[in-house]
C-alpha cells in the first residue's frame, strides 16, 4: 500500500533516514532545483513533490534488496533512483552505485552531486549495454519501455544481477510486449510512493526462442 509522504519529516519517518542522510538529500534537492533551471532534468512541476515523487520512490528499492551492495542505475538522468540510493548507502561497507548515463550534460550534473556530497558512486558517460559491470542489482526509472530496457540490462544479468525496474500503471502491457523478444522470470511489486506505480523484479533473462 502506498504511504503518504508529503515532506521531509514524513520521508524520514517512513525511510528511517538519519539526520546526515536527510541533510545530504536536502543538498541534493538544492542542486536539482538549480540544475533544472538550466537543463531538463525532471518536470518542474514535480520538484515540490520531491520527497514522495523522487526520494521515496527511489528509496523504497532498498527494502527489496537489503543485502545488495553494488547497484547500477541505467539512464540515471537526474539521479533517480541512483543518487538517492548512494546517499542512503553512504556509510554502508562496500556500498556503491554505478550511475550510467549517455548524455554528457547530465553526467556533469551527476558528477557534481557525487563530488559535493562525497557519495559512493561512479558516473559512466556511456550506453548501458556497452559497459561490463558486475553488480548485485540493476535498476532504472523512466529509461525505456521494458522490452528495450531488458536489452540495455542484458550484460548485467549475464553477470548475475537481479533487476528492479520502476514502472507505471501500464506495466502489464509492457511485460506482454517484452515476451515477444525475451524470456524472463519476473514478479510485480506495488509501489509504496504511488498507488499506480509498480516495480518489476526480474531474476532471469534470456532471448526468446524463435518459433
Amino acid at each position: 500500500m502506498a504511504e503518504a509522504v508529503t515532506d521531509a519529516a514524513s520521508f524520514q519517518a517512513v525511510s528511517g533516514a538519519t539526520p546526515e542522510q536527510m541533510a545530504d538529500l536536502s543538498r541534493f534537492l538544492e542542486r536539482l532545483t538549480a540544475g533544472n533551471a538550466v537543463m531538463n532534468l525532471v518536470g518542474p512541476a514535480t520538484i515540490p513533490d520531491f520527497w514522495n515523487r523522487h526520494a521515496w520512490d527511489s528509496a523504497q528499492l532498498l527494502a527489496l534488496a537489503p543485502e545488495a551492495r553494488v547497484w547500477a542505475d541505467l539512464g540515471a538522468g537526474a539521479g533517480f533512483p541512483g543518487l538517492v540510493l548512494a546517499i542512503l548507502g553512504k556509510r554502508q561497507s562496500s556500498f556503491h552505485v554505478h550511475l550510467v548515463e549517455s548524455m554528457a550534460k547530465r553526467c556533469r550534473f551527476l558528477a557534481e552531486v557525487v563530488d559535493r556530497l562525497d557519495l559512493p558512486a561512479t558516473v559512466h558517460n556511456a550506453r548501458a549495454e556497452n559497459l561490463d559491470l558486475a553488480v548485485d542489482i540493476v535498476t532504472a526509472r523512466a529509461c525505456a519501455p521494458l522490452s528495450r530496457l531488458l536489452g540495455y540490462a542484458q550484460p548485467y544479468f549475464r553477470k548475475g544481477a537481479v533487476g528492479l525496474f520502476l514502472k507505471g500503471q501500464d506495466v502489464a502491457s509492457e511485460m506482454e510486449e517484452a515476451t515477444k523478444s525475451w524470456e524472463f522470470s519476473a514478479n510485480i511489486v506495488p509501489s509504496l510512493s504511488d498507488a499506480r506505480g509498480r516495480i518489476v523484479r526480474v531474476r532471469r533473462l534470456g532471448r526468446a526462442r524463435k518459433s
